[in-house]
């Protein structure tokens, strides 16, 4: 069973997911929050898989519950999935640098939103093309880094350095392994490589960190 947590002041919205994910037989909602430190307590006491968290709530907003929540991760991580009505460039970013697993608008359709959760719980971010674009149009326009990229970068091999740019660009796995001639499980593997040498947790912290560092750079083929 996949664990969930709902986070959103509003109770009507709480209602309507909690009653979409009851009607799946591998989803479990282990409890509801309406602001962002009952959502911290309730996934201390719950430790659920994937949390459902409005960006905008009152006292402690779903960024910095998101910040609180991954840094008190204890080798069991949560994923936070990050939900608004609002469709802006500084809520996209600053939940991707908070640690989210993914950013959802709340007008997404039910088979969108299981498929986010499974996603979440299994391991994996939810970096859709427009949140690509976004952290592209965030950047444009910069310099890359005067001192270059960082020593981790230069950790990773040639091969680790294809795959996370192609992962930038917002290649799914599959994509990545027929453009470069390898299997699915290979990816993966170079994938937890890049993860490991990088010190991040997954794909979406992978990709922001191939910005900022100017290991890629918007507009590129």
């Amino acid at each position: 069973m996949i664990r969930v947590a709902l986070a959103d002041d509003q109770a009507l919205v709480r209602a309507g997911f909690r009653m979409l994910l009851d009607a799946e037989d591998d989803i479990e909602v282990v409890g509801e929050a309406d602001d962002g430190e009952t959502a911290l307590a309730l996934v201390r006491d719950t430790r659920p898989d994937v949390v459902l968290m409005d960006i905008r709530m009152p006292g402690i907003d779903g960024l910095e519950a998101t910040r609180r929540i991954v840094r008190e991760g204890d080798g069991r991580p949560v994923r936070v999935l990050m939900l608004t009505t609002f469709d802006l460039d500084e809520y996209v970013y600053d939940a991707l640098r908070a640690g989210a697993s993914g950013f959802l608008l709340k007008d997404l359709r039910r088979e969108q939103l299981i498929g986010a959760i499974r996603t979440a719980a299994a391991g994996d971010a939810l970096l859709a093309p427009a949140v690509t674009r976004r952290l592209v149009e965030r950047f444009c326009g910069e310099p890359p880094p005067a001192d270059g990229l960082p020593e981790s970068m230069a950790e990773l091999t040639a091969r680790e350095l294809e795959v996370l740019k192609l992962v930038a660009r917002g290649l799914s796995n599959r994509q990545i392994g027929e453009a470069l001639f390898l299997s699915d499980a290979t990816v993966k593997t170079h994938l937890a490589h890049v993860y490991a040498k990088l010190s991040v947790r997954d794909r979406v912290q992978a990709v922001v960190l191939a910005y900022e560092t100017g290991l890629v750079h918007p507009g590129n083929a």
